[in-house]
């Protein structure tokens, strides 16, 4: 009570000594709140430097994780040789999970640069008073959708052309598996697992959402567009169940047959659950719809067929798109963590070998050669795809710190830091670490599969030097919400680090 009572007689006294009413009121406040903020500044947790090894290591050793594996690397972000501040098995081998696209977006950045772009083109194979005769080459776009299709179209219709004799669409531009064949057999059903092909359209996957009824019956199966249920069968084996009951989908399709299957369930009243499945015949898919585009544009189209050899580049191109920059390709690879995007980044890796019979293999062999000249040791990683979506992946955290500190030291520094997640803001991350002293300080790449859970990035500490980290957890025998806890708790000590 006397300190307020002094702070009363103190603000009369003061008021009368400034002219300006909002300089004093400034000025005041200052005073007032000092106090205040130097309690809370001595009062905040607080972390040195050679404390952060022994505090990690707490959290790696509780009971809880005795059985799981943890890989760590901590290090400062510097042009001179880094400190390592922590580090549990950081030479070890792990499955990434999608901290893999860190190495593929690394590598690509680094031989294709920042501006490659994927053209689409159509070329007139003949033009006759019989008809003309068009070939769409795609080269692994992964960004085209029937926005794209209907700007060729458009393109089509501006040069004159109201009616073609046939379609012809050539998908041999990428060479061997566009599927993985080391992924497991629900991924490849799945719309995330989609083969990365030369042709791609809305990332050759079909949308569409699950929506509870009434208790008891079967979800119903809602088509993003209709026309993409046209010749589907469904096997519905869903329900939908009583408002405390468990909730778990599985959503697959037959690979031979255009068969979707749907199994699990749902809440009633519950909100209806997006799904997606892959395409199994890409080219086919790209090429019904375009036909479907062109005739919405007034273009007849009167044939249509895959074309069983490439077609000559040396034809007149007469329309064509582009793929947005690699620097915004690998954003949502990175940001989104878009299988399919990365594994299209790859394969335009493998497409610089002219004489490549695999993309995928040639571009996994750029990708080592690329990390090579970086400085990357080769027998850090071991990568069998570009997504991570393998679990024959194997990657060290010495690896992944290592492609991070040496991409913060090139050229496309800023742009592979701004392709990564923003704590708090977008991404997969932008549910995470929010009202935190995390949020907008990190940039990172999450990654997860069964009993597998990865963050790696840059982190920026309020009072500390910029870091540079790979937290890898794998073989998790709880759930793994529990260890993507305990990475959080790593994250926020390496907030609180101080020079002590």
């Amino acid at each position: 009570m006397g300190r307020i009572f002094y702070l009363i007689r103190y603000y009369v006294a003061m008021r009368q000594s400034f002219r300006s009413r909002s300089l004093f009121i400034a000025f005041f406040l200052l005073i007032v709140q000092l106090p205040l903020r130097l309690a809370t500044a001595q009062a905040a947790p607080q972390v040195c430097p050679a404390q952060l090894g022994d505090r990690v290591s707490a959290i790696v050793n509780r009971p809880e994780f005795a059985r799981l594996r943890w890989g760590i690397l901590i290090q400062t972000q510097s042009p001179d040789p880094p400190t390592t501040l922590a580090a549990h098995d950081a030479e070890r081998y792990f499955i990434p999970a999608s901290n893999a696209k860190l190495l593929t977006t690394a590598a690509a950045l680094t031989q294709l640069g920042s501006e490659f772009r994927i053209r689409t083109s159509i070329y007139q194979v003949d033009a006759t008073a019989s008809g003309v005769v068009l070939a769409i080459v795609g080269r692994g776009d992964p960004s085209v959708t029937d926005a794209e299709l209907r700007q060729l179209a458009q393109q089509l219709s501006d040069r004159g052309i109201t009616t073609i004799d046939q379609l012809i669409a050539d998908d041999h531009y990428i060479r061997g598996e566009t599927a993985n064949s080391t992924w497991e057999w629900e991924d490849i059903q799945a719309g995330y697992g989609a083969p990365a092909s030369s042709l791609i359209l809305n990332q050759n996957r079909i949308n569409l959402t699950l929506v509870p009824q009434a208790v008891g019956q079967p979800l119903r199966v809602e088509w993003e567009t209709p026309t993409a249920g046209q010749g589907w069968q469904i096997d519905n084996q869903s329900q939908t169940v009583e408002a405390t009951a468990p909730e778990f989908l599985q959503v697959g399709r037959d690979l031979t047959r255009p068969v979707l299957v749907v199994r699990g369930q749902l809440r009633v009243n519950a909100a209806p659950e997006p799904v997606a499945v892959a395409v199994t015949q890409p080219s086919q898919n790209f090429l019904d719809r375009f036909r479907q585009i062109l005739t919405a544009q007034q273009i007849r189209v009167h044939q249509v067929a895959i074309a069983p050899t490439a077609v000559s580049a040396n034809l007149p191109e007469i329309a064509a798109i582009e793929s947005p920059e690699l620097a915004s390709l690998i954003r949502v690879a990175n940001q989104r963590s878009n299988n399919i995007y990365a594994e299209a980044i790859l394969r335009s890796l493998g497409a610089t070998n002219p004489d490549a019979t695999s993309h995928l293999d040639a571009g996994l062999a750029a990708l080592n050669l690329a990390l090579t000249r970086l400085n990357i040791s080769p027998d850090s990683y071991r990568l069998v795809d570009g997504s991570g979506l393998s679990r024959r992946d194997l990657v060290s955290p010495v690896a992944l710190v290592q492609t991070l500190q040496a991409m913060a030291r090139s050229p496309y520094a800023t742009v592979f830091r701004d392709s990564l997640a923003k704590a708090g803001e977008s991404g997969t991350l932008r549910n995470s670490f929010r009202n935190t002293p995390i949020q907008g300080r990190l940039r990172g790449k999450t990654g997860s599969l069964t009993g597998v859970t990865t963050l790696s990035g840059y982190f920026d500490p309020a009072h500390y030097s910029p870091l540079v980290f790979s937290i890898l957890v794998n073989q998790a025998n709880t759930a793994i919400d529990d260890a993507t806890d305990a990475i959080d708790e790593i994250l926020l000590l390496m907030a609180q680090l101080q020079d002590c």
